[in-house]
Order: structure tokens, then C-alpha cells, then sequence
């Protein structure tokens, strides 16, 4: 067990990084809108933020309760293993903040808490279900946003046939409000509940929630609470390169990217999958692009984003294993 003043610690840490994860995701919720210039940047955020918060109210503890239990073994969580989590999450976090890059905050998390988990207690420790499902998700949901954003655009086309384009531009400028709201909605919903989860196993290794694992109320309001706050600190880097370096897009084309990806979002909250939120929207964007022409996607940019895609988890990995073998041989000294 460690003090208390360490634990509020490690809790304040995990709230630094749902920030971070909220300040670095801002783009994901806010750059086709801001992009297609339907709402200028400081009221982009603040819209994007208030549906991050609100999202408490609409979905349940799923994500939560994969991300505490379903990852790494309950019983094999310690204080060294969320701590060295966090660190390979923030670090990566930070530096690819700085680059201008938008990896996924979900992955950096996830691989944190794998590296730590394995290099305490080796594969036993890992859950393999909960592996499986969230392995699954990181791969099926930029899929999943690009198809139902290829949809989209054929019924968004099919049912504006007898409108003008400026009437086309006028009817989507209103409904991008909405698209980015339910995006903003599953984005505090799933990411959001990845610091709710971690923070609930930390507090259950401490004795702290008894013999049951739970989210306490004040954690589920506090997590929201930080997410919403860190996507009112924006992320500008990363809304240039989501918003204007992919594709080009119309607020048409902004409403199917955003709908594709909030309808992606929704299904893996109730599956209680923790996915990626920045690569279902670079999903959703390529699909939207790549309907109009394949040559209108900077395949450049894209490919960047999946490199990134598949080196941020075992990157965070890295880091979390070497963080905890650092501080438990500290420890031992």
C-alpha cells in the first residue's frame, strides 16, 4: 500500500493526462468544423467541450470497466503499474502533441498499461479477452468511420439532388452542429472513461473500493470534467493536419465524416471497446474524401497517421516497462 499523499498523486497524474488526452483530441472533435469554417475556432472548442462533459449523462461505465479490469489482471495492479502506465501515455502524448501528430491518446494509454502489466507479472497478468476486443477495435473502427462515411456521402448526394449548391452548403452548415456534437458526445464518452478506469483499478488496489470494483461518482465527474477542459485548450497543430492536410472538405462532407465517425464512437461505448477517436475520424475524413476521388486524399498525410497508428502502442509500451522496472528497482535499493 502507499500513502495517501501518493496516491492523490498518482490521481492528479491520471487527470493531468485525461487533460492531455482532451487538449491532444481537441482536432478530432472540432477540425472539419472549423475547417469548413462553420464555426470559428474558440467557439468550436467550447461546443466540442460541452458535448465531452455531457457525454456523462448518455453513456454507461463499459469502456471504464474494460480499461480497469479487462486489460491487465485487477489483481496484478499496483501503484508501479499505473504509474509507469501514465508515464509511457503523457510522454507520448506530449511529444507527439509537439510533433503536430495526431496519434491516438487511446493507444498510448493502453500500451502504457500493457508494458507495465508485463513487466511486472509477465503474460499471466494479461487478459487476453479484453485484449482480443480491444486489439479488434484498433484495427475494424477507422474501417468501420470510412465505409459508413462513404454512405453517407451517397445519401447525403441521393437526397440533395434538387437543391442548388449554395442550398446544399446552407443545409449542412446547420446539420454540422449536430454531427460534431455526437462526435464530441462519443469522444468524451469512450476516452474519457479510459482515465475513469484506470483511476477505479489504482483506488481498488488500494483497498480503497473494497471487494468490489467500481467507478466512484467523483472520479466519473472529475474525468469528464478534465477532458472537457483540455479540449477548450485546443491542440492547433493537430487541427491543421486532420482538418485541411487529409482532404479538403465541404460542410457537407464534414457533416458525413463527423456522423461516421459519432456512429462508430456510439457502438464501441455500449460494446465497451476503448478505441482510437483519432483514427475513426482519420477513418471517417479518407472515406470522405476518397468518394469524390481518390487523388483528392493525400495518401502522404494518411500514411504518416497510420505509421504513427501502429508505433504509438508498443512505443507507450516501451516506456511504461522501463518506467516500472526503474522505480521498483529504486524501491528495492
Amino acid at each position: 500500500m502507499i500513502s495517501m499523499t501518493l496516491l492523490v498523486a498518482l490521481v492528479a497524474f491520471a487527470l493531468l493526462f485525461d487533460f492531455l488526452n482532451g487538449m491532444h483530441d481537441a482536432a478530432n472533435s472540432i477540425a472539419t468544423v472549423v475547417s469548413t469554417r462553420v464555426l470559428k475556432p474558440q467557439w468550436a472548442v467550447v461546443w466540442a467541450a460541452s458535448f465531452n462533459f455531457l457525454a456523462l449523462f448518455v453513456f454507461g461505465e463499459h469502456v471504464a470497466n474494460t480499461v480497469g479490469k479487462g486489460i491487465v489482471d485487477a489483481m496484478v495492479i499496483d501503484a508501479t503499474v499505473i504509474w509507469g502506465a501514465l508515464c509511457g501515455a503523457v510522454f507520448w502524448n506530449v511529444l507527439t502533441w509537439v510533433l503536430g501528430i495526431p496519434s491516438s491518446s487511446s493507444h498510448a494509454l493502453i500500451g502504457g498499461l500493457l508494458g507495465a502489466g508485463l513487466a511486472k507479472a509477465g503474460f499471466d497478468g494479461i487478459v487476453w479477452s479484453g485484449i482480443a476486443k480491444t486489439v479488434a477495435g484498433i484495427f475494424v473502427a477507422p474501417a468501420v468511420g470510412m465505409a459508413l462515411a462513404l454512405v453517407l456521402v451517397l445519401v447525403v448526394a441521393w437526397t440533395s439532388l434538387k437543391l442548388t449548391p449554395i442550398g446544399v452548403d446552407q443545409r449542412y452548415r446547420k446539420l454540422q452542429l449536430v454531427s460534431a456534437a455526437a462526435y464530441s458526445l462519443g469522444h468524451g464518452g469512450n476516452d474519457a472513461q479510459k482515465t475513469m478506469g484506470i483511476i477505479a483499478v489504482l483506488l481498488y488496489s488500494q483497498g480503497k473500493l473494497g471487494d468490489t470494483f467500481y467507478v466512484p461518482l467523483w472520479v466519473v465527474l472529475s474525468c469528464y470534467g478534465a477532458i472537457a477542459l483540455g479540449t477548450m485548450s485546443g491542440g492547433w497543430r493537430i487541427v491543421h493536419t486532420m482538418g485541411s492536410k487529409i482532404t479538403r472538405l465541404t460542410p457537407a462532407q464534414g457533416f458525413c465524416a463527423e456522423t461516421g465517425g459519432a456512429i462508430t464512437l456510439a457502438i464501441a461505448n455500449v460494446g465497451g471497446i476503448p478505441i482510437s477517436t483519432t483514427h475513426t475520424i482519420t477513418g471517417a475524413i479518407v472515406g470522405v474524401g476518397a468518394a469524390r476521388r481518390l487523388s483528392a486524399v493525400r495518401w502522404n498525410v494518411a500514411s504518416n497517421i497510420v505509421i504513427a497508428w501502429f508505433v504509438t502502442l508498443p512505443a507507450a509500451g516501451l516506456i511504461g516497462a522501463a518506467v516500472y522496472w526503474l522505480t521498483h528497482a529504486i524501491g528495492s535499493m
